[in-house]
């Protein structure tokens, strides 16, 4: 069984910490970089919205269904996103990397490589995980784009898998990456981060 515990990680460049009511101002400030509430394949809420998002991604770590983070680049010590542990499987050592965002003027930068970099490397390496899960809307490119360069295989697209907050029905493209495939990708992940 897979026992997930609140964790900072942690990289030369980056800190996913645990998700608290303190983040909500800051978490506000970054989602307003690049407007994200209004983009159509993603489901950030607007500013004034984070003090509802928080507790809710809180409640699900209590209920041990997710482990949510604030995504923090070290210098400056700026709060540019979130992310999260979820779909917690335990049973069968299996979560999914999910509801991820970043502000706009962080986006293919270096902080989506070392935030899944770390996340991948303590579900495979600490918690023991035999597979890892991100899920997109199949329409966002962007995503589908950043998630296939991890490595991960797509598995296929759930239909009509859920309503928007705008109302359109999205398709998800699920991928994920097996514990077989941990070597490969976490090579290809340190090169990366070398770079």
């Amino acid at each position: 069984m897979l026992h997930i515990e609140p964790v900072i990680l942690s990289s030369d460049r980056l800190i996913l910490r645990p998700l608290s009511l303190h983040d909500v101002p800051a978490l506000g400030h970054a989602a307003n970089d690049g407007a994200l509430w209004e983009k159509r394949t993603t489901t950030v809420p607007r500013p004034e919205g984070f003090g509802e998002y928080v507790r809710k991604a809180l409640d699900l770590q209590v209920a041990g269904l997710a482990l949510p983070f604030v995504t923090i680049v070290k210098d400056g010590d700026q709060a540019v996103g979130s992310t999260r542990f979820m779909n917690i499987d335990a049973a069968n050592h299996r979560v999914e990397i999910g509801t991820t965002w970043i502000a706009r003027s962080w986006q293919r930068t270096f902080v989506n490589t070392h935030a899944k970099y770390l996340m991948l490397r303590h579900a495979f390496e600490v918690l023991g995980c035999i597979a890892v899960e991100i899920r997109t809307h199949s329409q966002n490119d962007q995503s589908r784009a950043a998630i296939e360069r991890l490595g991960a295989k797509l598995d296929g697209i759930l239909r009509r898998h859920m309503i928007m907050p705008d109302g359109h029905i999205r398709d998800t493209a699920v991928y994920s990456i097996i514990r077989e495939e941990w070597p490969e990708v976490k090579a290809r992940l340190e090169q990366r981060l070398a770079d």
